[in-house]
């Protein structure tokens, strides 16, 4: 076993001294007799001060060998934990073949995607292929640079073991050799064991560092070979997008220059379309997730929204107006993949036919028997081409089949835009706009097949997808702003509270056509859609994507538009799905039937927390996401406390309030209440203030923090019972004990009053005009209050008087004495 370098020239130099320091030993002897000869001759004093010389010499000299020997062990121990590491970390932590086989797999992606470009490339680029090339290279990439960032850190790690050995065995302290013979020939032993032990430690790094250089080298050639290709490709998209008019083949009709077998063209465009959509499935796995989530939630919208129409007997057959509901699901998918694939960045066209594909699917079942039958015909005419134009645009490269399949589809476009355009039913058109798009279809594909005929392929390929594309995009689109109209129109129509606020949008304003807003953003999706299929669109986009991607400087923070964007949407979502809560959790939209009331006040009264809760984390993700240090949020923490301490203890005070209310709960929504005189129901708990509903029909909005210092009565935290009191008057001659059993009989034959605890007759005095007697007696239900004590009344003054039972007004008799008259 060979040694290290450094540890052989150190024990080799250790022999020397040992060599060195016996020789000098025997010459100290030699004059130690000397000076024992020379010191008897000195006087007394001088002999003590050469003992105390060598005294003070002998414990400094011991004084420096313990300090030695406790810094040679210390560091002898360090040797041994680092050794362990080390070769804990070289077994564990090196698997090189992964590597080797991810660089493998990368290469075999790069020979399937560079297929049509760099390999069999024909006579002419295409743009779809060049764009799915371009997916995918910038997929491996991300992968190569991915694998580099790993092979250095654990090339660091390599190197710093090695540094940390290095640094150990150059310790000052090891240098340092005891004086006695044998302890120093057991140092230089245990030295000797430690430079063996180190030796396959100190190899094995060696050459795992080797194997680690090799494969990134590897690495930042693959990287390099894949950057190159991404910068030809790019190229060849800017020539495309700049010549967008240029023949690339000869005319249809003539003979191909160029032939490659048509089933070589189908296994090579499965391969990379299905190799686009696994990368960019797997690095959007938390949008898809989000994606069925969102339908999951708008499903169970929908379907609470048409179970309340169902019982209250509102739902249409024929659907009119209330499309929506007829199938929830298929209208909850619909809407969240036709708004939701917006935010996927660049998506794959593969991917973007499967979300064409579902919502083509949802459409034709919900307009099975609703629309007419002409132009439910027309719309799966249109569905048909369309995917038979979808498939076609996945063939990534050009060949003569394709191109008389293209001739034929874009003819038959034709034919039936002009017929749909002058002969069909515009008046059974629910949408009067859809005859604009399959006009602008006709228009499309009359081009497409011009430039198809005279060899402008990439042009002929863009309008043959865009004029199919654009009708059934627009169709989806239309749709899917009228079935959110109807979903929000119908939700206004059962919430009969009817609150603004609700979801921050005017419920009164929605009628049974959409706003023009939502046709605007209709359009402008539509333009991008239509756009992506164009060379010069990612071009035109550029610009607007460096607006908002570009880092800017506000003194030391470094922002993005994007990051200012996500926050705020982010944040948005989070108040929204906080109102939806409040939506499900209010009773206006209910049947108004005791078990569910009892429900709804148990989800009344954590819905503060819930949305409290539902806010905060989407104010962490919304910070993380727009990657805000968190140092800028302590400094507006900072700042916020000087500014509670100046002029907001108010706001504080009632946002406190506020959750103090949340956690202890001593008032929930739906309780009946009396705060400083105000009687009312609670109908709602913010975050800084609460709203009751008064008996006189107004809603007085109370800030916390005065509710909660108030004397607040709760009359619900006592079973909504409430106890009553009427005096009665009888005659000094009526039966008292009569009166008694007749008050007691009407008691106890009222519905409303409780028997346990029972109502009480009492005879309370002697008044100046009657007998005064007061009943108690408890109510059900405190809202029965008013109506019972009405009721008793005139059943007490009905039974009085068929038992002759006198109740006297106030009198008084006056007696006149006349003196004089005596």
């Amino acid at each position: 076993m060979m040694l290290p370098k450094k540890l052989s020239c150190f024990l080799l130099v250790c022999i020397c001294l040992f060599s060195c320091i016996a020789l000098r030993a025997q010459k100290k002897d030699s004059i130690n007799k000397s000076l024992v000869k020379d010191s008897s001759k000195l006087d007394f004093v001088a002999k003590m001060q050469a003992f105390a010389k060598r005294s003070s010499k002998k414990s400094a000299d011991e004084f420096d060998a313990d300090k030695a020997t406790i810094a040679q062990i210390k560091t002898f121990d360090e040797i041994q934990r680092t050794m362990q590491k080390a070769k804990i970390y070289v077994n564990g932590k090196l698997d090189t073949t992964d590597t080797k086989n991810e660089l493998k797999k990368i290469e075999e992606d790069f020979a399937v995607a560079g297929d049509g470009i760099f390999t069999d490339r024909g006579s002419s680029q295409t743009f779809r292929n060049l764009t799915a090339t371009s997916k995918i290279l910038s997929q491996l990439l991300n992968k190569v640079n991915a694998r580099k960032l790993k092979l250095d850190a654990r090339q660091q790690e390599l190197n710093n073991f090695r540094y940390q050995l290095d640094s150990l065995l150059s310790v000052p302290a090891l240098f340092k050799f005891p004086a006695d013979s044998v302890t120093l020939m057991k140092y230089l032993q245990k030295i000797k064991v430690i430079a063996y032990e180190t030796s396959p430690i100190d190899t094995s790094l060696k050459m795992a560092s080797n194997n680690i250089q090799n494969l990134l080298n590897q690495v930042n050639m693959t990287a390099f070979k894949l950057e190159s290709s991404l910068e030809e490709i790019e190229s060849y998209q800017k020539d495309m997008a700049g010549q967008t008019y240029k023949r690339e083949f000869g005319n249809l009709w003539k003979s191909p220059g160029n032939y490659r077998p048509f089933e070589e063209i189908l296994y090579f465009s499965k391969t990379k379309g299905l190799l686009t959509l696994t990368f960019y499935a797997g690095n959007n796995t938390g949008k898809l997730i989000l994606l069925v989530l969102l339908i999951a939630t708008s499903f169970i919208y929908l379907r609470s929204l048409k179970n309340i129409y169902l019982e209250n007997n509102l739902l249409k057959t024929d659907f009119d107006g209330q499309l929506v509901l007829r199938y929830p699901l298929l209208s909850a998918m619909l809407i969240i993949i036709s708004l939701f694939q917006f935010f996927f960045v660049s998506p794959p066209f593969i991917l973007n036919v499967i979300f064409w594909s579902i919502s083509c699917i949802c459409l034709s079942i919900i307009f099975r028997k609703y629309i007419s039958k002409y132009w439910m015909r027309v719309w799966l005419i249109m569905v048909v081409v369309f995917l038979i134009a979808a498939l076609g645009n996945l063939i990534l490269q050009a060949s003569r089949i394709e191109r008389w399949g293209m001739l034929i589809t874009s003819i038959l476009g034709v034919i039936v835009g002009l017929i749909t355009i002058l002969k069909g039913h515009r008046e059974e058109l629910r949408e009067k706009w859809i005859v604009w798009s399959i006009a602008f279809m006709a228009l499309l594909e009359l081009i497409s097949t011009l430039a198809n005929l005279f060899g402008r392929y990439n042009l002929a390929k863009t309008l043959f997808i865009g004029g199919f594309l654009n009708v059934v995009i627009a169709i989806l689109f239309l749709w899917t702003v009228r079935l959110i109209n109807e979903g929000l129109f119908l939700a206004f129509n059962v919430y009969s509270g009817q609150d603004k606020k609700l979801f921050y949008l005017n419920f009164e304003r929605v009628g049974k056509r959409a706003p023009l807003l939502f046709y605007i953003l209709l359009a402008v999706g539509w333009a991008i859609l239509l756009g992506r299929n164009f060379p010069a669109f990612d071009y035109l986009l550029k610009p607007f994507q460096n607006f908002f991607t570009q880092e800017r400087t506000l003194g030391d923070y470094t922002f993005s538009i994007n990051n200012l964007v996500l926050f705020i949407a982010i944040m948005s979502i989070a108040v929204i799905v906080s109102k939806i809560v409040s939506f499900f959790a209010s009773d206006g939209h209910l049947p108004d039937n005791k078990e569910n009331k009892n429900e709804r006040q148990g989800i009344g009264s954590w819905l503060l927390l819930v949305r409290i809760s539902i806010l905060c984390i989407g104010l962490f993700l919304a910070v993380a996401a727009a990657g805000i240090p968190v140092d800028r949020i302590t400094i507006v923490l900072g700042a916020l406390g000087v500014g509670i301490g100046f002029g907001l203890q108010t706001l504080v005070n009632n946002l406190v309030s506020g959750l103090i209310i949340a956690f202890e709960k001593p008032v929930n929504v739906g309780d009946i209440v009396d705060v400083d005189g105000q009687g009312g129901k609670m109908k709602s708990i913010g975050f800084r203030s609460s709203v009751i509903s008064t008996w006189d029909g107004a809603d007085v909005v109370m800030p916390n923090g005065d509710l909660l210092n108030a004397h607040l009565i709760n009359w619900s935290l006592g079973g909504n019972r409430k106890r009553i009191s009427i005096l009665i008057g009888i005659a000094y001659d009526a039966d008292l004990e009569k009166c008694r059993q007749l008050l007691t009989e009407i008691l106890n034959n009222d519905q409303r009053i409780s028997k346990n605890p029972g109502p009480v007759v009492q005879f309370e005095q002697f008044s100046n005009s009657s007998i005064d007697l007061r009943i108690y007696f408890w109510t059900k239900h405190i809202g029965d209050t008013s109506a019972t004590r009405s009721d008793l009344i005139i059943a007490i003054v009905a039974a009085f008087k068929a038992n002759g039972i006198a109740i006297p007004f106030p009198q008084q008799d006056i007696h006149l004495h006349h003196p004089d008259q005596q």
